[in-house]
């Protein structure tokens, strides 16, 4: 039987079950913390699994024996993708698996926004910034609460045709709120490093700016200083430049009306189908049939939350979408260590996202609304809430 080494980060969910046994192999697999993920302890693997905190490149890879590279997240900007395919070591991301938590992540932050009185859902537009997998379905969710939506996305407009795509500057003249589901890139026609930056907000009429995508697509600076020009104004971010320690002013400033930890995918059902997604990518690499099912690592589904009637239908939704998900926990929680040394809220930073409390995703975890309203239950079940 081939033997088969795999160094992979301590913190990805069910590791230790999805990976300790393949099919036909000798596996041996060691699971360390991301800070001790070097080029010696990687130096004789086959296989490394990877959280976004390791950088993958040449100066962790060079002189390995690893032919297969793999992140247990949805973005990948951190690992040299060029540099991976030309030393042939195959690389795997789990693009797609988390995208459930964030569209409910922004579901339940629009909600918030609506109950704080920063928006109006309905008579809000949202220009959607990045119509991938989970900007698209972010889109389909602000359809159904009324909203008005307007899409940019270069390259599908390229692929598809311009029809329901607008350009950037129609977004920032026409929405009210901008959102942005975009990865982090830094060369080519359509770079999204400091998408949102000075010029581009100083040109954005409306007043909100939320970020679930990476950091980096919005100059932190630049949107504090917006963010100051105006008291209208305000933001909402879950993606943050120099993670783990953002500025602090930032995150506390009195117009950020959300800060959260980047933790929108991190439900249970999403961490683990990062493992899934990988897992079987690596079964294909190796030939193999998946022989591990990620429902074995989940609690049993908890029982429904009761939702009152209040005779509001939207702070019933926002009840409900919180009842599965209390977005002000998360906030609350980053606040709580800003007023420590960069040190230490790196160190906060980090330890909550690898600690993160469960959260189950909403398709497992049902409400029982008590308000007969037919259409708040159609609306309910439109935002993706499981109706007990």
């Amino acid at each position: 039987m081939p033997s088969l080494t795999i160094v992979a980060d301590a913190h990805i969910m069910a590791a230790e079950s999805a990976f300790a046994r393949l099919p036909g192999f000798d596996v041996t697999l060691r699971l360390v913390e991301a800070a001790d993920i070097t080029p010696q302890a990687v130096r004789d693997a086959d296989v490394l699994i990877t959280r976004s905190s390791t950088r993958v490149d040449e100066r962790l890879l060079a002189g390995s024996r690893v032919r297969f590279a793999a992140t247990a997240t949805i973005g990948d900007d951190h690992c040299d993708k060029a540099w991976l395919a030309a030393h042939d070591i195959a690389f795997a991301n789990a693009a797609g698996s988390s995208t459930g938590s964030v569209v409910e992540y922004m579901t339940t932050l629009l909600l918030e926004l609506h109950r704080q009185g920063r928006i109006r859902i309905p008579e809000t537009c949202i220009g959607i910034i990045g119509a991938g997998r989970i900007g698209d379905r972010v889109a389909r969710v602000c359809r159904a609460m009324g909203m008005r939506v307007l899409v940019n996305d270069p390259p599908r407009a390229r692929r598809e045709g311009p029809e329901g795509f607008h350009r950037l500057a129609h977004l920032l003249e026409g929405a009210d709120v901008l959102s942005l589901h975009t990865p982090l890139t830094r060369e080519g026609p359509d770079a999204t490093r400091h998408l949102l930056n000075a010029e581009r907000l100083a040109a954005f009429r409306g007043v909100g700016v939320l970020n679930a995508a990476r950091g980096g697509c919005v100059d932190n600076a630049a949107l504090q200083d917006w963010l100051e020009a105006d008291s209208r104004r305000f933001a909402a971010l879950d993606c943050w430049e120099h993670e783990p320690a953002p500025d602090p002013a930032l995150v506390t400033h009195a117009r950020m009306a959300i800060a959260t930890p980047h933790i929108a995918g991190h439900s249970l059902d999403g961490k683990l189908a990062n493992t899934w997604f990988v897992y079987r990518a690596l079964c294909r690499w190796l030939g193999v049939a998946p022989d591990w099912r990620p429902e074995t690592a989940l609690p049993p589904d908890p029982e429904p939350v009761r939702i009152p009637a209040t005779g509001d239908p939207w702070r019933d939704l926002h009840a409900a979408a919180t009842a599965r998900y209390d977005i002000r926990a998360d906030d609350a929680a980053m606040r709580a260590w800003q007023g420590q040394v960069a040190d230490v809220r790196a160190t906060a930073f980090t330890r909550y996202r690898r600690h993160y409390p469960p959260r189950r995703a909403w398709e497992r975890a049902p409400v029982r609304l008590e308000a007969r309203d037919p259409s708040l239950t159609a609306m309910a079940r439109a935002l993706g809430l499981r109706l007990s």
